[in-house]
């Protein structure tokens, strides 16, 4: 069975050198996992955005992005969460500290990102600003955030306008190529966040003019609460205001915070003295619906006053959402600090009405340069005990950045599904339609919980399958985290009752790959493979999971698996979630793989429990069993094509005939990830499963084939269960390893290059369709032509290939070559091949010989420049032939698997 090999830190020792020195950041999350201490109570839970989401559409048609616009976002209170820049909040989001800033000349305040909604982008939606996650911790001990801010008016209309001129053959218009960079004419903006204790937070903002000129730059910290009021819940909402020179919040949902910032006070004079604003987080509805009656000071109160001197904010200094306005001048170069403190009051003492009253003002100018100091050193030495040793600096800022972005995706995920197919007490009903749009069927979902996001602008909320990959990352170095967010999804509120488990907010009953089990073993190796409670906890739900797919996906009831979906996307010639029945059937080969995979994950747990427990005896020959029979049936059928040496999805048409669909792409290349590798002595004392597996085998001799054998040199069983025998496996390889076909200079494509020149056409229902290969963007329209799995290279399955090859190295039944890259005469082992492939995706990310580092390489100004080439992006999947960055800015969910293909290189 897999051995681990990582580096979860686990609440023990750290050191990349078997050190038993535990770092102050250790010590603080073992704290947090003990109870002892809340360091996880305040973090980055807030969204970059939460318009245009599902949760907040509440029109007839399901359009989420017309139903609440960018437009809107200002003016419009969010009934379920909020978004922000750098922004922290508690766990129950029902506070929230961000930063929004003015540069002078644009037409409103910059609150939160902007980009274009699906519609608008001529590849889907499309986030354009610029700004990257550069540090964090687990306990949020430490963030780091930076913004580049354009001095000139920010191209909102430009950017919409050239966008929506562009069809799908042409690049998507970026920030960048407006020219509102040129001559360095922006503000780098840096945000610090360091905790004196887990409810005292620290925010540094540096502001740092870029430019030839002087500058000028509003800065306004902003505190506010969420808008838990306006629905007919709470009757009374809680209050802001000044109290002895410092803002002090009231809820009795968070108690009483008090936020102080440098110069508040008066201990600074003129421009430097910062002025606070109040006004209401509430829905400007005289703006937005022209009624007359709405608040006086509504949520976009502080963006009018600022940018067009309204008096929309409360000159009685309170209300619900408040502002330090800070307005600083700089000369070319030149770069000012400014410093705000959050602290709950009563923090420590008997946290009675009358103490918290009498909190004292915290210290933001001198204390407050020592924490920071403090804080950061100790994020240093966290990652300096992760790092394995002798890693090059490049590679250590990647791994550093890559678990900082994950960490800033945590995101408070509130959505309640009866409420909202209901409506509100305090709210007009939704249009009975809306029913019949999407997610009727999941009334019991109740979220309301911290989750790891794939992406905190384009995908702000949970992806099942997405998710299983984000822990495994971040098992790294928050094993318990990671372990409590594969529970999550395995909870009453969130699995079906029928046992499905929700794919995403758009479309719950969507069907993603089942990686929850393959995430949970990971996992449990990373935190040292001793946690069998967890294992358990989640064995037992996952039972009922495996179940529904039994009980759904296989049409024939022939352990052929026809799930649909399946998260490719658009990778094959045909919408498989929409095929009519009239038409016929699709079996698929990654289908019919993820359950081969999964029958083998659900094993190896059950032989880990039975360890301890003969009651999971049983249950573990169950598994061995299905696989054998899955295995058996995906060898046996037309989804293996002797003459190509590859798996292919068969249709089976109405009419009798069967139609495989000859598509080179990682639909085929998924059976080879179904494998187990493990040695006898692992399982010496399981007497039953033994007898059983071999009374079986006997009375099933055509089974016999996924099973392999072969005994070391100490007498012991070495056993590797594949769907892909090692010898088919060497012909699948060849083809996986044709730079010309699936291998790319940096990783396995989603489709062959082979296609570029051969595509691939058929005809269904009259209609002809067609697959070629497409480095990039795709032209298709499907899945609302966001979809790109035709060509780039993507890293999940990248990284379950390696893991798949690695099993079969372990186990080593021929000891076997293959030739990499094809054609090189160069011959490696399997273990050799996968670290290779793994050295191909982690060089994405690092300079190559021209200093440009390939994900970016397509931008002088990313590449190149000193203030923005070591900013590193996580891109949604990358160019299959140049390697550029694509989709998605920030999907550290599961591009940040980079971080744990360096910290698991050469197992």
């Amino acid at each position: 069975m897999r051995s681990g090999g990582g580096t979860g830190m686990g609440g023990n020792a750290s050191g990349n050198q078997g050190e038993s020195h535990i770092t102050a950041e250790q010590a603080r999350l073992d704290r947090a996992d003990d109870g002892s201490e809340a360091w996880r109570d305040w973090g980055p839970y807030v969204a970059e955005r939460a318009w245009g989401s599902v949760r907040e559409d509440y029109s007839a048609d399901g359009d989420a992005w017309a139903s609440f616009p960018h437009d809107h976002a200002r003016s419009r209170a969010y009934r379920w969460n909020e978004d922000g820049m750098a922004g922290f909040s508690d766990l129950d989001q029902n506070w929230c500290l961000a930063l929004s800033l003015w540069n002078g000349v644009d037409p409103i305040l910059k609150e939160r990102m902007f980009g274009l909604t699906g519609p608008e982008g001529n590849h889907g939606e499309d986030v354009k600003d610029y700004w990257w996650y550069l540090d964090g911790t687990p306990t949020h001990s430490w963030n780091t955030w930076r913004y580049h801010y354009p001095q000139s008016p920010f191209p909102y209309d430009d950017l919409v306008e050239t966008n929506a001129a562009r069809g799908k053959l042409e690049a998507e218009y970026e920030l960048v190529d407006t020219g509102v960079f040129d001559d360095s004419r922006y503000w780098v903006v840096t945000v610090d966040y360091a905790k004196d204790g887990p409810h005292d937070l620290l925010m540094q903002i540096t502001v740092e003019n870029a430019g030839p000129d002087a500058a000028t730059l509003h800065i306004l910290p902003t505190l506010w609460f969420r808008n838990t009021w306006s629905w007919g819940y709470d009757a009374v909402a809680p209050r802001i205001g000044m109290e002895d020179g410092r803002v002090v919040a009231r809820s009795d949902r968070a108690g009483t915070l008090v936020l102080t910032g440098e110069g508040l006070a008066g201990e600074l004079t003129g421009e430097d003295e910062p002025t606070p604003l109040f006004c209401d987080n509430e829905t400007n509805i005289a703006r937005l619906y022209g009624q007359p009656n709405g608040p006086a000071h509504p949520k976009d109160g502080i963006n009018d006053h600022v940018v067009d001197g309204a008096d929309t904010v409360n000159p009685a200094l309170e209300g619900t959402k408040a502002a330090l306005h800070y307005t600083v001048t700089l000369g070319a170069q030149e770069s000012r600090v400014i410093r705000v403190r959050l602290t709950r009051a009563g923090e420590g003492a008997d946290a009675d009405t009358e103490a918290e009253t009498q909190a004292p003002v915290q210290d933001v100018a001198g204390g407050f340069d020592a924490v920071v100091a403090a804080r950061r050193a100790e994020a240093d030495e966290f990652y300096a005990a992760l790092e394995p040793a002798g890693i090059h600096p490049d590679e250590a800022r990647v791994l550093r950045q890559a678990i900082a972005g994950l960490l800033w995706s945590k995101q408070f995920f509130h959505f309640n599904v009866k409420q909202w197919l209901d409506g509100d007490p305090g709210s007009p009903p939704p249009p009975p339609e809306r029913a019949s749009v999407r997610n009727a069927q999941w009334r019991h979902l109740n979220a309301h919980d911290v989750i790891l996001m794939p992406d905190p602008w384009e995908y702000p909320w949970f992806a099942a399958w997405d998710l299983a990959f984000h822990c495994v990352t971040i098992a790294h170095v928050d094993p318990a985290f990671a372990k409590s967010q594969l529970v999550l999804m395995l909870r009453e509120w969130y699995m079906h009752p029928s046992g499905q488990l929700p794919a995403y907010e758009w479309n719950f009953s969507d069907v993603n790959p089942p990686t929850h089990a393959w995430a949970a073993v990971q996992v449990f190796l990373l935190d040292g493979g001793t946690d069998m409670t967890f294992l358990a906890r989640v064995f037992h739900k996952l039972l009922m999971n495996f179940t529904w797919w039994t009980n759904n996906k296989d049409h024939g009831d022939n352990n052929l698996y026809e799930g649909g979906f399946m998260g490719l996307d658009n990778i094959a010639p045909l919408d498989r979630s929409k095929l009519p029945p009239e038409i016929g059937v699709l079996e698929q080969a990654d289908s019919t793989a993820w359950m081969a995979m999964y029958a083998l994950d659900l094993l190896e747990i059950a032989l880990r429990l039975a360890t301890n427990d003969k009651a999971y005896e049983d249950v573990a020959t169950k598994f061995i069993e299905h696989f054998l029979r899955i295995a058996a049936s995906a060898n046996g059928s037309g989804l293996w094509d002797e003459e190509d040496a590859y798996f292919y999805d068969v249709l089976h048409l109405a009419d009798g005939r069967d139609v495989p669909l000859k598509v080179r792409s990682l639909v085929g290349l998924v059976p080879v990830v179904a494998s187990l590798a493990y040695r006898g002595p692992e399982v010496p004392v399981l007497t039953e499963f033994q007898a059983r597996t071999v009374w079986f085998l006997e009375n099933n001799p055509e089974l016999r084939e996924a099973l392999h054998r072969r005994d070391d040199e100490d007498g012991h069983r070495n056993f590797l269960l594949a769907l892909v025998s090692p010898e088919r496996l060497e012909r699948v390889l060849a083809k996986v390893f044709d730079e010309h076909g699936l291998l790319s200079a940096h990783g396995i494509r989603g489709v062959s290059a082979y296609h570029r020149d051969h595509p691939f056409s058929v005809e269904v229902g009259g209609e002809t369709a067609t697959v070629d290969y497409e480095p990039a963007e795709s032209t298709t329209g499907l899945f609302g032509g966001n979809s790109n799995w035709r060509g780039p290279v993507w890293f999940p399955l990248n990284v379950l290939l390696i893991e798949a090859l690695r099993d079969y190295a372990a186990h080593d039944v021929t000891e076997s070559r293959v030739e990499f890259p094809l054609g090189s005469g160069e011959l490696v082992t399997l273990g050799e091949a996968a670290d290779a492939v793994s050295e191909r995706l982690i060089s994405l990310f690092l300079p190559g010989p021209d200093g440009r580092r390939p994900a970016d390489a397509r931008y002088e100004l990313l590449s190149t420049d000193p203030r923005w080439k070591d900013n590193i992006f996580f891109y949604e999947y990358f160019d299959g032939d140049t390697g550029a960055g694509l989709g998605a800015s920030h999907q550290t969910g599961w591009t940040a698997l980079v971080a744990h293909l360096i910290l698991t290189r050469g197992r």
